[in-house]
């Protein structure tokens, strides 16, 4: 079962296949979504990367939160699940 992380505060400019290449230095990464408004196409500015591993997922939280991603600091973290 993948390990989900949220990737918050993503730039506008940040495309799927750029978080793919940046989450698959730690690890197999089995989808990237960024979240769009249904309406206009534009990023809501976060991202669920889905990593193969729990263990590539944990490293890629401890080498990329409140790190600098294309002109922003992001958050990586665990993704709650919603109820």
């Amino acid at each position: 079962m993948s390990t989900k992380l949220h990737v918050g505060n993503i730039s506008s400019l940040v495309l799927e296949a750029d978080l793919k290449a940046t989450f698959s230095q730690f690890g197999l990464v089995d989808t990237v979504e960024i979240a769009r408004d249904p309406v206009t196409g534009t990023s809501k500015g976060f991202a669920i990367v889905a990593m193969s591993r729990d263990e590539d997922a944990s490293v890629a939280i401890a080498r990329l939160n409140f790190t600098q991603y294309a002109g922003r600091t992001i958050g990586v973290s665990r993704s709650r699940a919603i109820r």
